[in-house]
């Protein structure tokens, strides 16, 4: 069976040419620039990407990109001399000049954090050859952002801890973690909202810390927490009342006309923790991943290629969550 708590990891790497200036010192011509120069440098990478420019890039098809975790809300907001490239199972992703020249990202499901940065690492080291990027000896790689100073480095885990946010542990174990350079964030990072009991738990440090010493820490970490998850669920499952919570917010999503967002995020979690503990029988824990990902309202837009009002995404959202559920 997937992994009943842990859903992706993902490997962010950040990364500066030498020769030009941080994004947030650049003028329009050198944005150009480093963008044409990264797309000449991807051809000689194995993976195919393909490279969009944002600026052509519409508002709906910005946000849809933010919800499927390709790129930032601040870099859907902010278009100009921006480019994103992208494999075409999305697994890579390639910010062009956010808040650094490059942020590569790559995100493999379940517990892959060794794996994801395998492929990370690979694509840096091809990029450098032609790129150049800015390194210190003593600080390591540079980037316009302190925090990110050495090995530019975050590593993230996304996990479904429903037991624990149940319970309310989530915050006392979020402030004991970030005593040991662990932050948990929002389902989509820094400063955001946590959706569907989905958080995200990532390295806090990268200067004085090699990539190999982070990624195993925070796969320690992770797995002492998915743990904690389980046994917080065995608990949960003894309650009769929290069982019939399971099948009722089936019930809900199988016959419900109209489905907000919010709702739906909130009983598809209770769904997801039905199938891992074999309440529910009947649906597989990748229907419900994928239906997370595509009930959102830019992406439910996306899907059906025009705006639609706020009755019409909960009506095109609760008809399709019950075909998939069905």
């Amino acid at each position: 069976m997937k992994d009943p708590v842990v859903i992706s990891s993902r490997i962010r790497l950040a990364r500066n040419l030498r020769d030009y200036p941080f994004p947030c010192r650049m003028d329009d011509k050198q944005r150009t620039e480093v963008a044409e120069k990264v797309r000449e440098a991807l051809k000689n990478c194995d993976e195919k990407f393909m490279f969009v420019s944002m600026e052509d890039v519409n508002e709906l098809d910005a946000v849809a990109m933010v919800e499927r975790h390709l790129i930032s809300p601040e870099f859907a907001n902010s278009k100009a001399g921006r480019a994103l490239a992208v494999t075409e199972d999305e697994s890579i992703s390639i910010m062009i000049n956010e808040e650094d020249h490059l942020r590569i990202q790559v995100i493999k499901p379940g517990m892959s954090l060794r794996e994801a940065y395998a492929i990370a690492d690979r694509i840096d080291t091809e990029l450098d050859k032609t790129l150049h990027f800015a390194f210190d000896n003593t600080l390591g790689f540079l980037t316009q952002c302190p925090t990110n100073l050495g090995t530019g480095m975050r590593a993230s885990v996304m996990m479904h801890l429903c037991a624990l946010a149940d319970s309310r542990a989530v915050s006392r174990i979020a402030s004991n973690l970030s005593k040991l350079g662990l932050a948990v964030r929002g389902t989509y990072g820094e400063g955001t909202d946590v959706s569907c009991a989905l958080y995200q738990l990532s390295n806090q440090v990268t200067l004085g810390i090699s990539e190999k010493s982070a990624i195993e820490n925070l796969q320690n970490i992770c797995t002492q927490l998915a743990s904690s998850e389980l046994q917080s669920r065995e608990t949960l499952m003894q309650s009769m009342e929290y069982q019939d919570k399971i099948s009722r917010s089936m019930g809900i999503l199988l016959t419900a006309r109209l489905i907000s967002h919010a709702e739906a995020m909130k009983l598809l979690s209770n769904v997801r923790l039905g199938i891992t503990e074999g309440i529910i029988d009947d649906v597989t824990i990748d229907a419900v991943d994928e239906l997370m990902a595509s009930i959102h309202p830019a992406s439910l837009m996306r899907a059906q290629q025009r705006k639609l009002s706020p009755q019409e995404r909960d009506k095109a959202r609760a008809e399709l969550i019950k075909a998939t559920l069905r």
